[in-house]
């Protein structure tokens, strides 16, 4: 339920809104990249939620721009 509603939120948001969550999510993603590698990630499922949540928004996000061109 919770990714329904996140890509419900993520659907509203504008071309630059949605490059600044992406960017966010890259910088969480190293982080949490380097936390693995220095053995000090706790919640180790968080990877793979950040690496999805990524996917969604450069997924949306072509999505808006392809629809852009068109009409």
């Amino acid at each position: 339920m919770k990714t329904k509603a996140r890509i419900a939120d993520l659907r509203v948001m504008t071309d630059d809104q949605l490059d600044d969550e992406a960017l966010k999510l890259k910088k969480e993603q190293f982080n949490l990249r380097f936390q693995r590698a220095s053995g000090q990630l706790q919640d180790t499922a968080r990877v793979r939620v950040v690496r999805r949540d990524i996917a969604r928004v450069q997924t949306l996000a072509a999505q808006k721009r392809a629809a852009k061109k068109e009409g």
